[in-house]
């Protein structure tokens, strides 16, 4: 079972989420942040975007993170320890990357760097949608940030 914003229980069976009987589209309901030095890329996350990072109970070294309020939307995640190699400088993208909605994003572009982390791509224009950068965090991990902003041409 995985709890989804908002207060909604949803049951999992692959390929599908279950609500009350019913099968909804699939869709990404959980991520996952891996890190060489844990306590490094909590305090990353925590210090840049506010999320709630706190052990997970069991014997996984797991620690679960909230993302955001109960009633606003979006997904909830978990940080855990990397298994294998650090990704290098020249590693090309082999995974999903994970788009953060921000107000500001000059503000948090400021904030991923003080914090650490490194702009990969330059804040950039999407036509009536807003502005897009991609960065790294302390843990070489790649992600999105955007800004919403429909008057950008």
């Amino acid at each position: 079972m995985f709890k989804i914003k908002p207060k909604l229980i949803y049951e999992y069976r692959p390929n599908y989420l279950i609500r009350q009987g019913v099968i909804l589209t699939p869709g990404v309901i959980h991520f996952e942040i891996y890190a060489g030095d844990i306590a490094r890329a909590k305090k990353f996350y925590q210090d840049v975007f506010g999320w709630k990072i706190e052990r997970s109970e069991g014997s996984m070294e797991y620690w679960n993170i909230t993302t955001g309020k109960e009633d606003e939307p979006g997904i909830d995640g978990g940080l855990m320890k990397r298994q294998g190699m650090e990704p290098k400088a020249d590693t090309p993208i082999s995974t999903y990357i994970c788009t953060i909605g921000v107000p500001d994003i000059d503000e948090y572009l400021s904030r991923i760097q003080k914090h650490g982390g490194k702009i990969t791509m330059e804040k950039k224009p999407i036509s009536r949608v807003g502005w897009y950068a991609y960065c790294l965090d302390t843990e070489r991990n790649i992600f999105g940030i955007m800004q919403p902003d429909p008057s950008v041409r």
